[in-house]
């Protein structure tokens, strides 16, 4: 049997001390600092989602929506502050409200696109084009978590893992005709399964220009991001599959049933560890290292989305946290439909933040990017500007964050298209332009719709900004 070592009178390990083998009382209160801020900078980055899309149903609420019985219409302004949302189409949400019982959404035919979120930010369900139903029409039904009644034949069908959900509804104007696409859109119906005869019919609530907050923007470095994860996880069910973190929760004084009410050594290591985890969120999406996020090795352009493509971020044997981080940082909503590299996606989205010499885009300076023509997408494609910092369309007086094919874009004709980005328009260029602001960085979307076969063999690609002098 080997010798134990001889203990010394104090042994260091990467600044603990120990006397005796023993840890010393600095010893002690470094090691739970040291613990508790390591568990809370994980917790937080695994919690983003949920937290995220409690925070756009509370902006949802504020702006009005009564649950089950009002969507919410929006044009994509960049008066909204929503993450990296689109101008390209109309959309709506509504607050799902499961907690009653399971609730129907009826679809009509036509080009509508539809995703139902829980509060896990977990997919539920994909509706018309991309779902089922394959823009064809029915009915689908969402049913809350647990639920042990009867379901009805006739109805596609999804579970929630949480009481409370979000739905997305977008449609695509045909020929451009955006009245005709928001008149499809209220044709959409709402309902509980069973429902009572005096249940109205779904209101609509157009948010225009009507500045509002849909994100946790406002409170995701300090200890309100914190409250408000309490709040949810006290409100929803506990997901099984997310057992083993909720322990990590609890161990920081957050659970199910019980009060939040850390001290001040606790609310300092929380606010510390919101810092430090939403910085590395934000490094990992503006420098991220993953070779896998390279769509074209000669272009600086990445895929918004990186590996796997299912939508939920699971590979065989894990989920891929740092994809599922990376995307919840800029974006919301996962969805087989939104990440697949197939023909058969309904969409595809790629980064860019780089300029052709890998420069960081600069609101001061002015761009060219030129698009190769015709784009590969048999619906329509589009470039849309952010904000770093909140990661909402980047807001200037100019009133626009986009420049659409079904817009701006239409008569685009020939071989390719210039488009320009800069705090001035170079003259002859301005209907192709988008205001940028000096001291702002930038970043874009670059979005097609209906993607075909050469927006994924590289036959095709965009080029990248390049500086005009």
């Amino acid at each position: 049997m080997a010798a134990l070592l001889p203990l010394g009178p104090a042994i260091g390990q990467e600044g603990y001390q120990f006397k005796g083998g023993f840890p010393t009382p600095a010893t002690v209160r470094k090691a739970y600092d040291d613990a508790d801020l390591t568990r809370a900078i994980q917790t937080y980055k695994f919690f983003y989602p949920s937290v995220s899309i409690a925070a756009t149903w509370d902006g949802n609420e504020k702006a009005g929506l009564v649950p089950n019985k009002t969507a919410m219409l929006l044009m994509g302004s960049p008066y909204q502050t929503v993450f990296t949302p689109n101008s390209d189409t109309p959309y709506a949400g509504i607050n799902v409200d499961l907690s009653s019982g399971p609730m129907v959404v009826e679809l009509p035919p036509g080009p509508l696109i539809c995703v139902v979120n829980d509060m896990n930010q977990r997919w539920v369900m994909d509706m018309g084009l991309p779902g089922p139903d394959e823009g064809k029409g029915g009915k689908h039904l969402i049913l809350p978590p647990g639920y042990k009644g009867d379901v009805p034949a006739g109805y596609y069908v999804a579970t929630a893992t949480s009481n409370r959900a979000l739905m997305l509804m977008r449609v695509i104007p045909a020929n451009g005709d955006v009245d005709g696409a928001i008149a499809r859109l209220k044709t959409i119906k709402f309902y509980p399964l069973n429902r009572p005869a005096d249940w109205p019919e779904l209101a609509w609530a157009p948010i225009g220009d009507r500045p509002g907050e849909f994100t946790p923007g406002p409170w995701e470095n300090n200890i309100g991001y914190w409250k408000r994860l309490h709040q949810l996880i006290d409100a929803e069910p506990p997901y099984e599959a997310y057992r083993m973190n909720y322990g990590e929760l609890a161990a920081l004084g957050i659970e199910k049933g019980k009060p939040f009410e850390p001290d001040a050594r606790m609310t300092a290591i929380l606010e510390k560890a919101a810092r430090i985890a939403n910085a590395q969120m934000r490094v990992q999406s503006f420098a991220d290292r993953r070779p896998d996020r390279v769509m074209w090795p000669d272009r600086k352009w990445e895929w918004a989305t990186l590996r796997p493509e299912n939508g939920t971020f699971d590979l065989p044997t894990y989920k891929d946290l740092d994809a599922r981080a990376k995307w919840f940082y800029q974006a919301q909503i996962e969805s087989p439909a939104m990440f697949r590299r197939t023909a058969a996606a309904g969409s595809l989205y790629w980064l860019g933040t780089r300029d052709a010499s890998g420069a960081y885009l600069d609101g001061a300076k002015t761009y060219k990017l030129t698009v190769p023509l015709p784009v590969p997408g048999k619906l329509f494609w589009s470039v849309t500007l952010y904000d770093p910092h909140t990661r909402s369309e980047l807001l200037t007086d100019q009133g626009k964050a986009a420049l659409r094919s079904m817009v701006e874009l239409k008569d685009a004709t020939g071989g390719s298209v210039d488009l320009y980005f800069g705090p001035k328009p170079p003259p002859g260029h301005e209907a192709r332009w988008l205001k940028t602001t000096p001291g702002k960085g930038w970043f874009t979307y670059f979005r097609i719709y209906g993607p075909e076969q050469g927006a994924f063999d590289r036959s095709w690609k965009p080029g990248d900004f390049e500086l005009v002098r």
